[in-house]
């Protein structure tokens, strides 16, 4: 996985297209359920449709909102892709002017809007990350709680095993050697560190 871009912070921009307005925000996600929960805090409840995508790594998920299929979902995603940013959703709204505007047009708007507002908003680099699981005794777990953000480290998720706890993390390519060292020097050698699987992409 190489470095990428995202997106600074929230960004939005309006247009209207024949009558119709449409409202872009987009802002940087740190997981799926980001996404879709600043998909439910900035949707219209008055407006005609709020269509979205996102892009979360190999992860994505767009929906038409009731729109003709493929006429705005996916062309928000496309606008993602076509910017290089990763991390990142979008929502554009639409108040229906009382001009049909036709599947090749409504693609063509949602895009394009989609794909300005991404244009000109700000962005900053994101370092290539790696998922890694340690499986370690209770006693570790303060300790790793602790120093997470000297690796620029992000707990995922936390299990219970027969041995102990399983600790999945995010953390960039560059400190994996210096967090693994670490993880094994606490633990005397006991705990197991290994990448996690990588999920499968919403299709």
């Amino acid at each position: 996985m190489a470095d990428t871009q995202t997106l600074q912070g929230p960004a939005r921009l309006q247009q209207e297209i024949r009558k119709s307005r449409f409202l872009v925000q987009a802002a940087p996600i740190e997981d799926a359920e980001a996404a879709l929960a600043f998909i439910g805090a900035v949707s219209a409840r008055d407006a005609s449709h709020n269509c979205w995508a996102y892009r979360y790594g190999d992860q994505y998920r767009f929906n038409d909102d009731g729109e003709p299929g493929g006429s705005a979902g996916r062309p928000i995603l496309q606008a993602i892709d076509s910017q290089g940013l990763d991390h990142v959703v979008v929502v554009v709204t639409r108040w229906f002017g009382g001009i049909k505007l036709g599947v090749g047009g409504l693609a063509r708007a949602y895009g394009g809007c989609a794909a300005e507002c991404l244009r000109l908003a700000p962005r900053i680099m994101r370092l290539a990350q790696t998922r890694l699981r340690v499986e370690c005794d209770f006693a570790l777990a303060p300790l790793l709680h602790a120093r997470l953000r000297e690796f620029g480290a992000r707990k995922l998720a936390e299990a219970h095993t027969a041995q102990g706890l399983s600790l999945d993390f995010e953390l960039p390519q560059t400190k994996i050697e210096a967090f693994t060292h670490f993880v094994r020097e606490a633990s005397r050698g006991r705990a197991d560190i290994r990448p996690t699987p990588i999920e499968l992409p919403w299709r």
